[in-house]
């Protein structure tokens, strides 16, 4: 099972922060620039999970090189579902140099917005440790 996978499905949040990369880029789902740093990609990490209601994996995609995987999840955020995958790409200390996730449908990600948006002050502060 792929480490990320099960950092976030025991949601131990300190071993997902230690997979990151110290360059790796988020991108959002809702945003439009990525987020560079760990810092701000952990926060943005502990957000999410904050957020998704009855969030489960449902299936793992890899490379063969094993640098590259995909995670496809189900959850909900705010009664609505939400379908997606995350896209890691593991740089060669084996750490995520990159993260991308992807939602749908549009009223799951509206959902998300909005729910992610009422967490921006919380995770702007957690990335500035505070």
């Amino acid at each position: 099972m792929n480490p990320f996978r099960k950092a976030v499905e025991a949601g131990d949040l300190e071993a997902v922060e230690a997979l990151l990369a110290e360059d790796v880029v988020f991108n959002s789902p809702i945003a439009f620039k990525p987020y560079p740093g760990k810092a701000i990609t952990a926060a943005v990490l502990r957000g999410a999970l904050r957020v998704f209601e009855d969030f489960r994996y449902v299936r793992e995609i890899a490379s063969a090189d094993g640098r590259d995987h995909v995670l496809v999840f189900e959850a909900k955020v705010n009664g609505k579902e939400v379908n997606g995958c995350d896209f890691l790409h593991f740089d060669e200390n084996g750490l995520i140099d990159d993260l991308t996730v992807m939602v749908r449908p549009l009223s799951g990600a509206n959902a998300l917005a909005e729910a992610m948006g009422a967490q921006s002050e919380r995770i702007q502060r957690e990335a500035l440790g505070g």
